[in-house]
């Protein structure tokens, strides 16, 4: 078993998502991560894990993970100093697969998320996604604020169920510096058409990230 260059995860060689650089062969664990290597080969090559991912030259703890996807935006004043207002979105689409890996990981083999025939009595009509597979997004979300976020608290209110594949978009928004480096933000999920699915408030602490 090989490793990806690019996310660290686990690449079978006997798949066919590879590259050639130098006379040597990689191996990936998707498309995504071969396609981001053909981009930055040395860069992949010559240095060590982790590849931390970027948006307005501001460095956060993501990692490019390969088939994990989701999309990130930062708005935020001094990268160097969080502060009321400061914000990250961070969006995903929530797939059958996503689903199904979230009961094996966790246990949660309810019917209502995996099993079509039975989902359809109830009053939703159909599967939907785990309620913590959701609230997750939040989590993603603030792994994306520069420095690096540990959760130390979370209030949820559930507005609405997911459906499989709906995609989804999570906001924090900082809106109180508690000192200490902690801070409360205001938390909340929409889906595509802007109805809010989920609603809370988070305290994290915020440590530097390591040299």
């Amino acid at each position: 078993m090989s490793i990806d260059p690019v996310c660290g995860m686990e690449a079978s060689e006997s798949n066919e998502i590879t590259a050639e650089f130098e006379g040597a062969t990689y191996y990936f664990c998707s498309t995504d991560c071969r396609d981001f290597f053909d981009e930055h080969p040395k860069r992949f090559v010559d240095e060590p894990h982790p590849h931390l991912s970027e948006a307005s030259g501001v460095t956060v703890p993501r990692l490019h993970y390969g088939r994990a996807g989701g999309e990130f935006d930062l708005s935020i004043a001094d990268p160097e100093s969080l502060s009321a207002g400061d914000r990250v979105e961070f969006r995903k689409t929530l797939t059958d697969d996503d689903v199904r890996k979230f009961a094996e990981a966790t246990g949660d083999t309810n019917a209502l998320h995996l099993n079509d025939s039975f989902a359809e009595k109830t009053r939703f009509g159909g599967r939907i996604a785990h309620g913590t597979l959701v609230s997750g997004l939040v989590s993603a979300a603030l792994a994306c604020l520069p420095g690096l976020s540990i959760y130390l608290s979370q209030k949820l209110k559930f507005e609405g169920p997911v459906q499989i594949g709906e995609s989804l978009t999570a906001v924090c928004e900082i809106d109180d510096d508690l000192d200490g480096d902690r801070y409360r933000l205001t938390t909340r999920i929409e889906n595509a058409d802007g109805e809010r699915v989920l609603d809370g408030t988070a305290t994290v602490l915020v440590d530097p990230l390591p040299a």
